[in-house]
């Protein structure tokens, strides 16, 4: 028996038309929790500035936020920033993910063998996005919180995440790609980026060499499930004078085999 269509998340008589089914105010709710993540900590000024809006009207948002404490607002600064009602609705997503608790005791050995911070990221519409890291105990270190996200072209998971997809999706990618260059060492051109995807199929990891920031490297394998699909990714990240040439190939074997181990408690094969 079929089932009902609204079992489906949808009204029974739903047509599918962005423009028609999409709620204005909420989207523009929705903006404004998503420029404050951005941002941090912000006035309603810049606030406005950032969004072309109406002070008047974003204050409206905020206030209905803050009544839920989806957003915060300090009283002596003015400033507003996210709440931890929004941090316990996102943190939703991180619990549907089986493979951070996989990944966790991976992250941490990786940590301990390299010295350097471990990061867990997955692909979401062409972006890496963090979900967890296990730092390192230098000083300086690389810091990338839950939810923060990087392009695929200029990361070390972004790209150890490109080599594992058909050569079809792989083209789509780079077609739609805009390439931006961060520094002198992003790779900003198709056939560099095809012969950075060979190289990494072949070596089985990838190695972002100050791609997306001056002083910072990243060396990064991809996860995959008993699918056989990627699902994430795994690295570590420091500065250049600790990740250096000469650690590159070691530290690249030790995140490949995490990657492998992560994979094969996903149910992966061998």
């Amino acid at each position: 028996m079929a089932r009902d269509a609204r079992n489906l998340g949808r009204p029974r008589k739903f047509q599918d038309s962005t423009g028609q089914n999409t709620i204005q105010a909420v989207d523009r709710a929705i903006d404004v929790l998503e420029v404050l993540a951005e941002g941090g900590t912000m006035t309603l000024t810049e606030i406005a500035t950032v969004m072309d809006q109406s002070p008047a009207t974003l204050y409206r948002v905020l206030t209905t936020f803050e009544a839920r404490g989806m957003v915060e607002r300090d009283s002596l600064t003015q400033e507003w920033s996210v709440g931890a009602s929004t941090f316990r609705i996102g943190a939703t997503f991180l619990r549907r993910s089986n493979v951070i608790a996989r990944a966790l005791p991976a992250m941490r050995a990786l940590m301990e063998a390299t010295g350097e911070t471990s990061n867990l990221g997955i692909e979401k519409s062409d972006m890496v996005i963090f979900l967890s890291q296990v730092e390192t105990h230098e000083s300086i270190r690389a810091f990338f919180p839950p939810g923060t996200q990087a392009p695929m072209h200029a990361s070390g998971i972004g790209k150890a995440l490109l080599s594992t997809f058909s050569e079809e999706r792989l083209r789509r990618f780079l077609r739609a790609c805009p390439f931006t260059r961060f520094t002198a060492q992003t790779i900003v051109s198709r056939d560099g980026f095809l012969a950075e995807v060979d190289q990494i199929r072949r070596q089985g990891y990838a190695f972002d060499n100050e791609e997306k920031s001056y002083g910072m490297r990243c060396i990064a394998a991809p996860i995959v499930s008993f699918q056989g699909q990627a699902v994430a990714g795994i690295s570590i990240s420091g500065p250049s004078h600790r990740v250096t040439p000469d650690t590159v190939e070691r530290f690249g074997a030790l995140v490949k085999a995490a990657g492998e181990e992560v994979s094969r408690s996903l149910g992966a094969a061998p």
